[in-house]
């Protein structure tokens, strides 16, 4: 299977990302451009129907579809059940491009509204809700509180990171029930190659 060329879009995408972290090392200009790109990778049909045979990733788990040597970015994908509600978290000090690919998901953003002066509390409001269909693309900056929430069917949403976080760097965790914080690590990835 690793042998295999991957799917010609995907490959694409890859391709020009790379180019562009090469010919720009500034990480705004990077962001917005991924973003570009990844709004014409997740509306491509063919991806999205090469998704349709794609594992799913309950139990806190990601697809890790391609981590890069040279810039560090990192492409993972998740395969939610109808109705499946994430944890509120941040992704520390990484970007992340988060696009529905198929069926409908909402994020939902937060912010915290304590003092941060203690360690195992954050009081967090939310903030804002957006509907995501396929071909929507949506940022979420370093330390951004949020949340992803399945639709009413399956959904797969493709997710660039600007960098690699599991097992190097723990990310936030809040309740917005009890007011608890916690660090821990991000999901489990699971290699899974798309060709």
């Amino acid at each position: 299977m690793a042998d295999q060329p991957r799917l010609a879009v995907f490959e694409k995408f890859i391709q020009s990302a790379r180019a562009f972290c090469a010919a720009n090392t500034d990480t705004e200009a990077r962001m917005k451009k991924i973003k570009t790109l990844l709004e014409a990778l997740v509306g491509d049909g063919s991806l999205r129907e090469h998704s349709k045979s794609w594992p799913c990733t309950e139990g806190h788990k990601n697809l890790l579809l391609y981590q890069d040597p040279d810039y560090g970015f990192v492409i993972n994908a998740v395969v939610r059940t109808p109705g499946r509600e994430g944890r509120v978290h941040d992704h520390a000090h990484a970007w992340t491009a988060y696009g529905v690919l198929d069926g409908m998901e909402r994020l939902e953003r937060y912010r915290r509204v304590d003092a941060g002066n203690r360690p195992d509390y954050a009081l967090i409001q939310l903030d804002g809700i957006s509907a995501g269909y396929a071909g929507q693309v949506d940022l979420v900056q370093p330390y951004a509180i949020h949340s992803e929430k399945g639709g009413p069917e399956r959904s797969v949403a493709v997710i660039v990171r600007s960098e690699r976080l599991v097992g190097k760097v723990l990310q936030g965790r809040y309740d917005a029930k009890s007011d608890k914080y916690h660090e821990s690590e991000g999901p489990m990835q699971v290699e899974f190659a798309v060709v």
